[in-house]
């Protein structure tokens, strides 16, 4: 019984190599990958010094297995610009966090939607009447009214005598001014009591991203 489960055992193993090296064979190059810890070890206390180093050994893209994480790296100019403008649409899909998932109509969203279609329709809007420079300057007043009102929060807590986090505070506050300029409202009160629900709410979702 005992061989039998072994052979198994030497079967999947062997099946596991083939397919990751067939994978490996479609990813660009790469240092040696370390069981379980894959390449983390080589990032060091100051991974962009470390990327930039690896560069000149693996080229401008480069794969790296962070843990069970497997990374493509584009690290020059031109690279970046294959990937995010003329090969856009491919590289526009991403894995959905299951914290994400399971909120209603995430597929809508122009984080998380598909990158066709809608989404990129929803893009463009973006680019065109959003984020343009003359409707950021249009909104000059409207950004000059949050940081007014989150001065004159901690300055209330200041006298009150009370603790301020200023993480939390300048979060609300960057929330506050997105979601005021897309919805013409605040998320967070102007308390910024509910900031540390949304803090943590965005950190589990980018924990599980």
């Amino acid at each position: 019984m005992e061989h039998y489960i072994f052979l198994l055992f030497c079967i999947s193993f062997f099946l596991l190599f083939l397919h990751r090296s067939s994978a490996a064979h479609r990813l660009p190059p790469g240092p040696f990958n370390f069981p379980i810890v894959g390449s983390l070890h080589r990032l060091g206390s100051y991974p962009n010094q470390s990327l930039f180093e690896l560069a000149k050994t693996y080229g401008p893209l480069m794969t790296l297995r962070l843990g069970d994480v497997t990374a493509v790296i584009a690290s020059s100019a031109e690279m970046a610009k294959q990937v995010l403008l003329t090969h856009e649409e491919a590289f526009s899909d991403r894995t959905v966090p299951d914290a994400v998932a399971s909120q209603p109509n995430h597929e809508s969203t122009l984080a998380w939607g598909v990158g066709v279609g809608m989404w990129r329709n929803r893009r463009r809007l973006c680019n065109t009447q959003l984020f343009t420079v003359q409707r950021l300057n249009l909104l000059q007043d409207l950004r000059h009214q949050k940081v007014q009102q989150l001065i004159k929060h901690i300055d209330k807590q200041r006298v009150s005598g009370s603790q301020v986090n200023i993480g939390e505070v300048t979060f609300a506050t960057a929330l506050n001014l997105i979601s005021s300029t897309i919805f013409s409202t605040d998320i967070v009160d102007p308390e910024y009591s509910t900031a540390q629900e949304f803090k943590e709410l965005v950190g589990r979702i980018m924990g599980y991203s």
